[in-house]
């Protein structure tokens, strides 16, 4: 796993880079979000494939249990990667609704995920 830095407006964003899934459960997506946390990091950018298939399965509850985590420590989330392939009605609206907010958003590009957490 690399991390790429950048410092826009006074904010320091981590992108994950990595061939591996990095999140496999919610222990894993705490330790992640710990370990930057205290690296100094505001937001972070990780791509889909590097989570769980699990995590888009809303019945399970991993997503929820991981992304309270990241709100209960105010730190931002952009997930990257293409979402039109999932079916799942509920899994649509979960990343529509979160989409609306500033906190955990799903995006296509790591420039858009820059320009939504720098903003």
């Amino acid at each position: 796993m690399k991390i790429e830095t950048y410092t826009i407006n006074n904010i320091n964003i981590a992108e994950i880079i990595s061939e591996e899934i990095i999140i496999n459960d919610a222990a894993d997506g705490l330790d992640l979000l710990g370990n930057l946390y205290y690296q100094g990091f505001d937001k972070i950018i990780i791509y889909k494939q590097n989570i769980t298939a699990n995590f888009f399965d809303l019945k399970n509850g991993i997503a929820g249990e991981i992304l309270q985590k990241f709100s209960n420590y105010r730190v931002s989330l952009a997930i990257i990667g293409d979402f039109s392939s999932f079916g799942s009605k509920s899994i649509k609206d979960f990343i529509y609704e979160s989409n609306k907010g500033k906190h955990i958003n799903f995006l296509v590009s790591t420039a858009e995920a820059l320009e939504k957490l720098a903003g």
